[in-house]
């Protein structure tokens, strides 16, 4: 059974997709949940499976604490499903085209360093866009720069706030990202 292991930062539902998605299929599992928030829904979504949580500081994350724990458990994907926080060089080379990432917008388009949620959805409503989307993505050493593996869009509506555009967005991931990571898993 191939090991999936998940970064988040905050409510954690992209998270909680993913983990009931695979109980189901006996092709992997999340091993389970890190996140850089102790207060984070991430942790009670988890635990709600009975998937170990470990909350670790950006320090941790910086100096070589977290890669030693990812060593320990030999993932075959990990998975940043709402992560903020930019992975280091360190890890990124140790698992090269292993670590996914999931944003809410068409990439290249509102991405890089401070373009998530709520602050992508604004912008796109700002600017007018016609329409916006998800793209799954390897991480590279750079915001939103790996190599793309999907892409699903949506119309945006002149009328849509970014409200809506959220709730669009959640939807399209709600539907995708388990369904890309369980055809990476069968195919790597």
């Amino acid at each position: 059974m191939k090991k999936i292991l998940v970064f988040a930062s905050g409510s954690g539902t992209n998270a909680e997709n993913i983990i009931r998605h695979f109980k189901s299929t006996g092709i992997a599992s999340v091993v389970a949940v890190f996140t850089n928030k102790a207060d984070a829904q991430v942790i009670q979504r988890a635990e709600k499976y009975h998937v170990p949580t470990q909350v670790f500081s950006k320090n941790d994350l910086e100096t070589g604490k977290v890669l030693q724990k990812i060593n320990a458990i030999q993932p075959d994907l990990i998975v940043l499903a709402g992560f903020l926080l930019k992975f280091p060089e360190s890890i990124v080379t140790s698992y090269p085209d292993k670590i996914i990432n999931i944003h809410p917008a068409l990439l290249p388009k509102y991405g890089g360093k401070g373009m998530y949620g709520m602050h992508v959805h604004n912008a796109v409503v700002a600017n007018k866009e016609p329409k916006t989307g998800i793209t799954i993505h390897y991480v590279n050493e750079n915001y939103d720069e790996g190599n793309i593996i999907f892409q699903k869009e949506v119309t945006v509506l002149i009328s849509d706030t970014p409200e809506v555009v959220a709730a669009k967005i959640h939807e399209l991931e709600q539907d995708h990202f388990p369904v890309v990571i369980e055809k990476l898993i069968t195919n790597g």
